[in-house]
């Protein structure tokens, strides 16, 4: 945790999405089994697309940033009326935390950490994630975590004051993040529901197309 008041109180007025992608033809590599490269790329582009129609559509959204290392990606974000943000960051979270500072500099007060590979993300969902955060105590700053179906990971991230806890993505993700919401005194909400899909493996594809048919073009 960095530079934060342990009693400053969360505020979701301002919630800016984060949306963290390598680049459109490195993504979702685990993939390539059932998919060639372009079905490949075709399928991390709509993905993207469908996140930032969302969170461009949420009422509930202030902005949103791409944190991507492909300029590819960020036009994409461009296009749809987002930040895009190319960072040579070593990893995610530090490029989640790049980002973030974004975020706060154009007067973020939360900000949600959504990854570009949620099949069912809609501007609905999203403003139904918030408006349950809402409904936590808010006095000492809050955490929301939707896990992945497995419940081992991460698949959306709430936090406010944006930077009450450090992201922590990785294995076994959902846990930590968790744990540093608990270590640091702040509110935190579990949620399931449609955003606990998201696409890593083959059977995740199989289970979103399952779920809402074809993604597949």
């Amino acid at each position: 945790m960095r530079g934060v008041e342990p009693t400053a109180p969360a505020d979701l007025s301002r919630t800016w999405a984060l949306v963290p992608i390598r680049g459109l033809e490195t993504a979702k590599t685990r993939l390539g089994e059932d998919l060639d490269p372009e079905e490949r790329v075709a399928l991390v582009t709509g993905l993207l697309r469908r996140t930032l129609v969302a969170t461009r559509d949420a009422r509930r959204i202030a902005g949103t940033i791409v944190v991507t290392m492909d300029p590819d990606a960020a036009g994409i974000a461009k296009e749809l009326h987002a930040v895009g943000l190319v960072e040579r960051a070593p990893g995610l979270n530090q490029a989640i935390e790049a980002a973030r500072s974004v975020a706060v500099a154009r007067d973020a007060s939360a900000v949600l950490v959504l990854p570009a590979d949620l099949p069912s993300v809609s501007a609905e969902g999203i403003d139904a994630l918030l408006a349950a955060a809402a409904e936590l105590p808010t006095a000492h700053g809050l955490v929301a975590i939707v896990p992945d179906r497995h419940g081992l990971g991460t698949n959306t991230l709430l936090v406010s004051p944006p930077d009450a806890i450090d992201p922590a993505f990785g294995e076994a993700s959902r846990a930590a993040h968790a744990a540093r919401a608990t270590a640091a005194g702040l509110a935190w909400l579990e949620l399931d529901g449609p955003l606990s899909l998201d696409l890593d493996t083959p059977a995740d594809l199989l289970a979103a197309e399952a779920a809402i048919g074809s993604l597949r073009g």
